[in-house]
């Protein structure tokens, strides 16, 4: 019985060892055999940088990082970078520099690493290694493959990313933020009708590529928001991107220098994209602290040759005064396509206002809020009136009280500012609940002015109205 136990206990040993051996054996045969392939040419190699030769950013290069960093390869490697989404139950997957990812496409093993270039980004770029029998397989297929496979899992992320411009010169680069702006069309406090037509021309644009194609145009919109501070230009760009989910370019006037600084920017910007320069007339006025930047590398970048590098865009513009105050070149047909002021606040804009953010159709004191906007002529900013309902939301009574209060102020002190519009029509309503610190001083003073004041006011008849509406033209 001993001796049966015994050779067992031997057979086993001499087994496990001979398979210990096999193992290790295989392992270097297969290290052999890759060596062997790699020499003989047996492989082929393939690079994906992250720009090309005139610094635009390679589409290709994001579109399969997108796809590697979906893969069950990547959570099952050595070292990977976890990144929050959106949401806080949002975690994703992203390669780290010089990682190396296998994936299987038809049969085929593929291997893709990640260099970062020393440190330099021009040099970041993605190699492919593939079999040089399977390439002539399965190499268009896969590549179609990981386009369609990145586009769904965009689509599924619909992350919007605003981008900034730092440094000047050929420095000159964009760095990304996730774009978490809360406004939309949905709580944008516009003309039903005015709504209505601006997102209609956002979704015609989005569906003429065929259409500008055939008239040899390039595919792009510009869009002018005017008005004084406060009135909601800024949001109502937040719910244009949101509307059309498209990145948010916002070019930093300060760091542009020169006309190559403009060209620069725009060849790396993608599409899908909005590219917003605000404080135009600031720029062409010569106020900004940007050096050497012409009206003529202005005008080249909103229609120049180099403003046809890439398609659907849309450029958006701002502009805190009167669009009267620009050149004419700036505003001639095919550089601006449509104009959209925004105004202070009218009765009308009040009452939409009231709604929004006091949840108010109608109030007592809604016909004493008309009395006062009509015979004093007086405005505030909706931005300010916004504030004002902020303060006030558990006590509607109160937030139209000191509503009142503040257009009283304002024009007893004559600082009414209703000829800042000038004779521009009430274009577009739009909800801000933001504004700086200064203006809400200044709105804190003339409130305390007013509680010391008694006397009413006597000014001239109500404004006269004109229908709202918004200019669009295509060049």
């Amino acid at each position: 019985m001993i001796f049966s136990i015994l050779i067992i206990a031997v057979s086993s040993y001499l087994i496990l060892r001979f398979f210990r051996k096999t193992s290790a054996l295989h392992h270097i045969l297969n290290t052999w055999w890759l060596s062997f392939e790699t020499r003989f040419h047996v492989y082929q190699s393939f690079k994906v940088p992250l720009y090309n030769h005139n610094f635009q950013e390679n589409q290709l290069y994001r579109k399969i990082i997108t796809y590697l960093d979906s893969l069950p390869s990547v959570q099952d490697s050595d070292f990977t970078n976890l990144f929050s989404g959106p949401n806080p139950s949002d975690i994703f997957l992203h390669l780290d520099a010089n990682q190396v990812v296998h994936d299987t496409f038809l049969g085929a093993r593929v291997q893709w690493k990640k260099i970062s270039g020393d440190g330099d980004s021009d040099s970041a770029a993605l190699v492919l290694r593939i079999r040089k029998k399977d390439k002539r397989r399965i190499f268009r297929q896969y590549f179609q493959h990981i386009l369609s496979v990145a586009d769904e899992v965009d689509q599924r992320r619909k992350e919007i990313k605003l981008y900034v411009n730092t440094g000047a010169g050929e420095n000159s680069r964009w760095r990304s933020v996730q774009f978490n702006h809360p406004a939309s069309f949905d709580t944008v406090a516009m003309d039903g009708e005015l709504k209505n037509k601006v997102k209609s021309d956002l979704e015609q644009f989005l569906k003429s590529k065929q259409y500008y194609h055939r008239l040899g145009r390039v595919w792009k919109r510009s869009y002018l928001l005017y008005g004084s501070s406060g009135t909601g230009k800024s949001s109502f760009i937040a719910a244009m991107a949101k509307f059309l989910n498209y990145d948010v370019y916002d070019i930093d006037i300060s760091k542009v220098t020169d006309g190559s600084d403009w060209k620069t920017l725009l060849m790396q910007t993608t599409s899908k994209s909005m590219i917003v320069i605000e404080d135009l007339d600031r720029l062409l006025s010569n106020k900004s602290t940007a050096v050497n930047v012409s009206l003529s590398s202005v005008l080249n970048f909103m229609d120049g040759v180099v403003s046809c590098c890439g398609e659907e865009r849309v450029m958006v513009f701002t502009m805190n005064g009167s669009k009267e105050d620009l050149d004419e070149a700036v505003l001639r047909p095919g550089r601006v396509d449509v104009h959209i002021h925004f105004p202070l606040c009218d009765f009308s804009t009040f009452k939409i206002l009231a709604s929004s953010y006091l949840g108010l159709k109608e109030h007592k004191l809604f016909s004493q809020v008309e009395e006062v906007f009509n015979q004093t002529g007086a405005r505030l900013s909706p931005a300010e009136v916004g504030e004002i309902m902020i303060s006030n939301r558990n006590s509607p009574s109160r937030a139209l009280k000191t509503v009142i209060t503040a257009l009283q102020v304002q024009s007893n002190s004559g600082s009414g500012r209703s000829s800042e519009d000038g004779s521009e029509p009430n274009a577009v309503i739009c909800r801000e609940s933001v504004h700086t610190v200064r203006e809400f001083r200044k709105l804190y003073g003339l409130l305390r002015l007013g509680s010391r004041r008694k006397e009413e006011s006597n000014h001239s008849g109500p404004l006269e109205k004109e229908a709202p509406r918004i200019e669009g033209r295509v060049g």
